[in-house]
């Protein structure tokens, strides 16, 4: 279960994001829904486009378990599947 506290060891594909902080400041009020992780990358869809962002280049804020909660990228480096086994 997905929670405030454990959030970064899980899958994070289908969460709804807005970026609210970031390197690239077009970036900075972006939301959409994380379609594909990469080591280095999260790719969100918009509305009507996919977006592929740095991770260790924003800061996001997302719903888990009823709080709301801001998340570091780069608190996210590594392969997704090894974050998720504690690998990191």
């Amino acid at each position: 279960m997905r929670t405030a506290s454990n959030i970064a060891r899980h899958e994070l594909i289908g969460l709804e994001i807005e970026v609210v902080a970031a390197k690239n400041k077009s970036l900075v009020g972006r939301k959409g829904v994380i379609l594909d992780e990469t080591r280095d990358t999260l790719k969100i869809k918009e509305k009507t486009k996919e977006i592929t962002m740095m991770k260790n280049a924003i800061v996001f804020r997302t719903q888990v378990g009823g709080n709301t909660v801001e998340i570091d990228g780069s608190c996210l480096a590594g392969r997704p599947e090894d974050r998720a086994k504690g690998k990191k």
